[in-house]
C-alpha cells in the first residue's frame, strides 16, 4: 500500500492556558509553519502565535481602488467621449453626479473580488477537501479539546523531533496526519479539466435554464401576467392599417380627456393680444415661478434673465429679457413663447404645467422691474 505524504503533527491538549502556552512555545522555538484549533475563541492568541497582520486588507483596497477608477473613468469616458450630453446647464464632466455610482461600484468590487480572492488563494479553490478533515484531531477541537499542529513544510520541521517537542508542551495526544492522496490535496486544482469542464458545463446549464425561464415560461399562461394583450404598444407594427403603423395621429377634432389644447400655435401675435395672466402675483406664485425659471430658463437665460447663459458657448446665447422690446411685450406673449418656442428655443409645453408658466411669466416681471424700477418703488 503506498504510503501518503505527511501533512503534519498534531498535538491536543486539555485547557486554554495550555493552547496559549504551547502556542506561544512553538513561536520561540522558530517554528512558522503551524496554526492552533480551538472549540472557541482564545483571547490572547494572537499575540502567542506571533500572528502578522493579515495582507486581505491589501486585496480590498486594491479591488477599492480598481472599483473607483473603473467607473469614473467609463462615466469619463462616456461623458466626454461616447455620448457627451448638456444636463441642466451642467458640464460635460460633472463630478458630483460620479460619486453615487462610483461608490457602489466601489463598494460592490471590494466585497465580491476580496471574497473571490480569499476563496481561490487563500482557501486553494476548488479544493474542496484538507488533511485534517475527518481526523480525530478535528472531531476533538471541535467540542472540547484546543489542538495544535506543526505542518512538515516548516523549514525546521523533523517528525521525530517534534513529536517529542510537543509531549514536552504537555499535549495529550500527539499524532501525524496524512494527504488523502498520494499527490498531495493541497495541489492547485483551478486549471485541471475536470474542474474547467464542470465550471463550463453548469454555465451551460444556467444560461438555458435562464434563458428559457425568461423567455418562454413567463410567456405562457398563467405565468405571463397579462404581458400579451391585445394592444398595440409604441413603436410597435400593426397589421390593422394599409401603412403597417401602430402608432395613429389624432382624429381630427378631437381632444384627449384631461388636456387643453394650446389655440394659438404659430400665432404670436393673437397670443399677446387675447391671453391674460389668469394667476395673481402672490408670494406664493412668485416662489414657484423663481423655482421655475431656475430650473428650465435659467440654463440659457441666466439666474437673472440677462442672457449670460451657462452653456459655455455650446448654444447660441439668447437675448437678454429685460430689452425694451420684451419689457413692454404683452404677458401672453412670453407665455406665448415658453408653451409654442422661438427661434431656437424648444416648446415646454410638455414640461411646464399650465399655471407653472403663468408664475414664471410673473416672476420674469419681477426680475425685469428689479432692473428697471420706478420712481414710486423706492418710496
Amino acid at each position: 500500500m503506498t504510503k501518503h505524504p505527511l501533512y503534519a503533527v498534531t498535538a491536543l491538549f486539555d485547557s486554554p492556558d495550555g493552547i496559549l502556552r504551547a502556542a506561544e512555545e512553538t513561536s520561540k522555538a522558530g517554528y512558522t509553519r503551524f496554526d492552533v484549533n480551538t472549540p472557541y475563541p482564545v483571547h490572547g492568541m494572537d499575540k502567542a502565535m506571533r500572528l502578522r497582520p493579515t495582507r486581505v486588507g491589501l486585496f480590498a483596497l486594491a479591488f477599492g481602488l480598481l472599483g473607483a477608477v473603473s467607473a469614473v473613468g467609463f462615466m469619463t469616458w462616456v461623458t466626454l467621449v461616447d455620448y457627451p450630453l448638456v444636463i441642466g446647464g451642467k458640464p460635460f464632466w460633472s463630478w458630483p453626479a460620479f460619486v453615487p455610482v462610483a461608490f457602489e461600484v466601489t463598494v460592490l468590487m471590494t466585497a465580491v473580488l476580496t471574497v473571490i480572492s480569499m476563496i481561490v488563494i487563500y482557501f486553494k479553490f476548488p479544493n474542496a477537501s484538507h488533511p485534517i478533515h475527518d481526523s480525530r484531531y478535528m472531531k476533538r477541537v471541535s467540542s472540547d479539546m484546543f489542538g495544535l499542529y506543526i505542518e512538515a513544510d516548516d523549514p525546521k520541521f523533523d517528525e521525530a523531533a517534534v513529536t517529542v517537542f510537543l509531549k514536552k508542551l504537555g499535549a495529550r495526544e500527539v499524532a501525524p496526519v496524512h494527504f488523502d492522496d498520494p499527490y498531495g490535496a493541497q495541489r492547485p486544482r483551478l486549471f485541471e479539466p475536470k474542474f474547467i469542464a464542470i465550471c463550463v458545463a453548469t454555465a451551460l446549464i444556467m444560461s438555458g435554464v435562464t434563458y428559457v425561464s425568461l423567455n418562454k415560461i413567463l410567456f405562457m399562461v398563467p405565468f405571463n401576467w397579462m404581458s400579451v394583450q391585445a394592444k398595440l404598444k409604441a413603436q410597435q407594427t400593426s397589421e390593422l392599417f394599409p401603412d403597417g403603423i401602430g402608432m395613429r395621429p389624432p382624429v381630427a377634432g378631437t381632444v384627449a380627456r384631461g388636456f387643453l389644447p394650446y389655440p394659438y400655435k404659430g400665432k404670436p401675435d393673437e397670443a399677446g393680444r387675447n391671453l391674460v395672466n389668469p394667476l395673481l402675483p402672490t408670494r406664493e406664485v412668485l416662489a414657484l415661478g423663481k423655482q421655475k425659471f431656475l430650473t428650465f430658463c435659467s440654463p440659457c437665460h441666466g439666474n437673472f434673465a440677462a442672457g449670460d447663459s451657462r452653456l459655455r458657448g455650446q448654444f447660441p446665447n439668447p437675448p437678454t429679457l429685460h430689452s425694451d422690446k420684451i419689457r413692454n411685450w404683452p404677458d401672453g406673449s412670453i407665455y406665448h413663447v415658453i408653451t409654442d418656442g422661438q427661434n431656437v428655443m424648444p416648446s415646454y409645453e410638455r414640461q411646464i404645467p399650465r399655471d407653472d408658466r403663468w408664475a414664471i411669466v410673473h416672476y420674469i416681471r419681477v426680475l425685469q422691474r428689479a432692473q428697471n424700477p420706478k420712481e414710486s418703488d423706492f418710496k
